[in-house]
């Protein structure tokens, strides 16, 4: 069962910072916005908790993009130190999530919104943030 209270999904990259937040139930999940990444890990976790602390989440879930092999990538390392810092300094829990195929899923989404083709590079990071913080959610219930 969903903890309740709202829900902060993160699709999590040097550039660009994908958000996703659900309704205080976790039935609803929506694209939220894209906090421009800074490439330094610490400078992006204060973002994300100047974002958090607007809409005071119960937990974060962060995509964690492992090769489809499950291994770990360069940016799956990245993420993990991102992952790390952002749990020291949240004020509540901050989960990991497997994001494998989240983009692919993001741009079907995008498809059925009817999200045009020259927006989508706009969008893209948040629907992969819905994706993940989707997949998290189905699986406490």
């Amino acid at each position: 069962m969903n903890p309740p209270g709202r829900h902060i999904g993160l699709d999590y990259g040097p550039a660009r910072i994908g958000v996703a937040i659900s309704d205080p139930s976790g039935q609803i999940v929506t694209p939220a916005t894209t906090i421009a990444g800074t490439g330094s890990g610490e400078q992006d976790v204060r973002a994300v908790l100047r974002y958090a602390a607007e809409e005071r989440p119960v937990a974060l879930v962060v995509g964690l993009p492992l090769n489809m092999d499950g291994t770990d990538s360069d940016q799956t390392r990245l993420t993990r130190g991102f992952i790390d810092t952002l749990a020291q300094s949240a004020d509540c829990p901050v989960h990991a999530w497997d994001e494998r195929l989240s983009t692919f899923e993001a741009n079907a989404l995008m498809d059925e919104a009817g999200v045009p083709r020259p927006d989508r590079k706009q969008f893209r990071d948040q629907f992969a943030a819905l994706v993940i913080l989707r997949s998290y959610l189905a699986s406490l219930a």
